[in-house]
């Protein structure tokens, strides 16, 4: 393998054209070659960012090291299984597939042939979401909110698999089991899959999730909430910022309620409660820019034959469980017989 390695993007559509940006600004990789159906558009990248132009993935099997799969997530499998094949490791956009079954595939291609899937969830290269992961939280609860305005991309799958995927990625990535009964409800309002979605999980090690996604929605808000007995973490993925809040060190509730002579700890209302926790910023480096540190994890990954960040494992396991919340949607009856 050369010193630089050999990059191709295949899809620049709407995320696409990123990933072709950031392999054209990296020091330790080429873009060498861009894939679209539209050969018009994949010139029109090439132009801005280098490479050459193709309309067919069969087209580079041999020219490239790495490539990025961002193409509609019904097609995921079609363009890398030739790539895999090829012993080409490819980073594939969220969802790794629209189907658990399809992503096994995927899986084993990949372990036939000895390429690395890496999978997109950029998410967890949010900054708020690294800084989560430094403090070590293990969760009890969590709640999630991700609504949009419906921006027409990711049409083919429903609301679960576009937006709701990242948030069951995170939450999976924090909770570390993989037990656990789903109930759900979700609606379909502009085409043939559910536009709206809230989905409650329950996982074998007690912890719950709660999570909400909607693209109708009039302004765009990406947030998590999660608690433990000792601390309450309320983070905004969009303006990267959050708070930590804890129990003071000094703070021993039915102490003092026992000291002052309080048979009901509601007579201690008068006291103030800001003062019995810390709250302290979460400490966020806002700098990074998730989509570039997810593909430079990959190529570092490639590069040294380690695991990536998100594996293709990991993107199995995210549609398994929207798979489940999909599945508790349409079983829902919104107008049970009395």
């Amino acid at each position: 393998m050369s010193d630089k390695l050999r990059a191709a993007v295949v899809g620049v559509g709407h995320m696409g054209r990123h990933h072709a940006r950031i392999y054209s600004e990296l020091p330790d990789c080429e873009l060498v070659a861009v894939v679209d159906a539209d050969l018009g558009r994949a010139t029109q990248i090439t132009e801005q960012h280098g490479g050459k132009p193709f309309k067919d993935v069969s087209d580079i099997l041999g020219m490239v090291d790495v490539a990025s799969v961002a193409v509609p997530t019904v097609y995921h499998h079609i363009v890398a299984k030739p790539l895999i094949e090829s012993k080409i490791s490819v980073l594939i956009e969220k969802p790794i597939a629209q189907d658990s079954t399809t992503a096994e595939k995927l899986l084993q291609w990949a372990e036939d042939s000895g390429s690395i899937i890496a999978v997109g969830h950029s998410e967890r290269f949010n900054p708020v979401v690294l800084a989560l992961k430094r403090l070590e939280i293990a969760p009890k609860f969590i709640e999630t909110h991700r609504i949009s305005p419906f921006t027409f991309r990711s049409a083919d799958i429903g609301v679960v698999h576009d937006m709701m995927i990242h948030d069951i990625d995170i939450i999976l990535h924090l909770v570390k089991d993989r037990e656990y009964r789903v109930t759900a409800a979700g609606f379909p309002v502009l085409g043939n899959h559910e536009d709206v979605a809230n989905a409650r999980v329950l996982f074998s090690n007690g912890c719950v999730a709660n999570l909400t996604a909607s693209r109708l929605a009039t302004k765009t808000e990406r947030k998590i909430r999660v608690f433990n007995p000792d601390a309450y973490l309320s983070m905004d993925y969009g303006k990267k910022t959050g708070i930590v809040i804890t129990k003071d060190a000094n703070l021993d509730l039915l102490k003092l309620a026992r000291e002052t002579d309080f048979n009901d700890i509601s007579q201690m209302a008068n006291f103030d409660f800001a003062g019995m926790v810390n709250i302290e910023p979460l400490d966020v480096d806002d700098k990074v820019e998730p989509l570039k540190a997810e593909i430079e994890s990959f190529l570092n990954a490639v590069r040294t034959g380690t695991e990536p960040a998100v594996t293709g494992k990991d993107g199995a396991e995210a549609v398994r469980l929207a798979e489940r919340i999909v599945q508790s949607l349409e079983e829902h009856n919104w107008n049970p017989q009395r």
